[in-house]
């Protein structure tokens, strides 16, 4: 009789056990599994280059934000250091005075003990909480003579001014004491921002600072389109202004009362502007290379602010230290109508200023570890463009 059992497929279970093809399959797909799911975690904790771009970028804003936030607190302290001094000066001068007043005094007391007269109880005065106690509880005034009276009235008033001067300058010694911490903390937050972003930076690889320099050659050079699209716009505008202009006079010439202008034309500045606005460029060009350092007012380095206010104090104009002050040190006009010396401030929180050379061109100290240069408005983006101020 012949057979009816079927021959047992190639790689089937037997007793509950694979073949060694199976197995093998099986255990190398373990293995890769294995190898996939520890190598995830290693890969998913490393940051993607565009992430430690934006990370290095906003680290920088930070601390360009504390340095701003530095360059007040430094100036508000050395004001009070300076009112600190000039009060206790007048502290020490006015307590002079007292002791002087107190000296001749004393001298009526003195007078009074020697002789036994009946003259006003001097000694008892001096000993009184205040001048005005005793007088509360005596006659004294009425029995003194004209110099002892104004021996008195000398000795009260300089008593009660040096009072008033010693907690005025109490006051200020406590205000002081807060600009220094406001200082301290701010110095403090402008290093722990960069020290962040230089460990940052010195994770990447040279093929990630390749890739990191490249893609900021590429937002340059939008920067550089943006730029000379709007060199080119107000070129158009000039000639509309120039052609407006003489329309008018030709209107004017031939007795027309009416008159024709541009919608720019108020913005427009007028001579002594630019003359001022041509000293302030000429002493920027001449930073030129000049490293940014955090805090610096020249002349070896600047910081952003330290430069524009450098450069049109070279012009006779003296602006405000820190940028949330300069942005409010001139008239505000459309990024269209700016002219060569306007401000033109970035982001919401105006931590950063440049000064307008025209074209869409600024010259500017950026951040640590750059140079004063030339560079597009755009050189972050058309977003980050706050406002543009004219200073004079």
């Amino acid at each position: 009789m012949a057979s009816h059992r079927k021959s047992r497929p190639t790689g089937s279970r037997v007793a509950g056990i694979r073949t060694p093809a199976l197995a093998t399959a099986a255990l190398t797909s373990v293995a890769l599994l294995s190898q996939s799911a520890n190598a995830a975690p290693e890969a998913d904790d490393k940051p993607s280059l565009e992430e430690v771009e934006k990370k290095v970028d906003d680290l920088y804003r930070q601390a360009g934000s504390a340095t701003e936030k530095y360059n007040g607190a430094k100036e508000k302290t050395a004001k009070q250091r300076k009112r600190v001094d000039t009060l206790l000066d007048d502290v020490a001068e006015r307590t002079q005075k007292l002791n002087e007043a107190r000296e001749e005094l004393g001298t009526f007391a003195a007078a009074q003990y020697r002789t036994g007269a009946s003259a006003p109880d001097t000694a008892t005065f001096l000993l009184a909480d205040t001048p005005q106690d005793y007088f509360d509880q005596t006659q004294l005034m009425d029995r003194m003579t004209g110099r002892q009276k104004v021996a008195v009235d000398d000795y009260v008033t300089q008593q009660s001014e040096t009072m008033e001067k010693r907690r005025e300058a109490a006051e200020s010694l406590e205000t002081l004491t807060e600009s220094q911490g406001d200082l301290k903390t701010a110095k403090a937050t402008v290093q722990r921002k960069l020290a962040d972003a230089r460990e940052l930076l010195s994770k990447l690889t040279a093929e990630e600072k390749a890739r990191l320099a490249a893609i900021e050659k590429e937002k340059q050079e939008e920067a550089a389109r943006k730029a000379a699209e709007l060199a080119r716009q107000q070129a158009e505008q000039q000639k509309e202004r120039e052609a407006a202009q003489q329309e008018a006079a030709q209107q004017q010439d031939s007795g027309s009362s009416s008159s024709t202008g541009s919608s720019s034309s108020s913005t427009a500045p007028d001579s002594s502007y630019a003359t001022k606005a041509e000293k302030a460029l000429a002493f920027a060009r001449a930073q030129i290379g000049k490293p940014y350092v955090w805090g610096a007012t020249g002349p070896g380095s600047y910081d952003c602010s330290g430069l524009t206010q450098a450069a049109w104090k070279a012009a006779g104009v003296t602006l405000p230290r820190t940028t949330y002050d300069q942005v409010n040190a001139g008239t505000t006009v459309p990024l269209a109508d700016a002219q060569p010396g306007d401000l033109v401030f970035f982001y919401d929180d105006v931590t950063h200023v440049g000064i307008y050379i025209g074209n869409g061109m600024m010259i500017h100290a950026p951040k640590p570890g750059t140079y004063v240069r030339e560079e597009s408005i755009y050189y972050d983006g058309e977003s980050s463009i706050h406002s543009v101020v004219r200073p004079a």
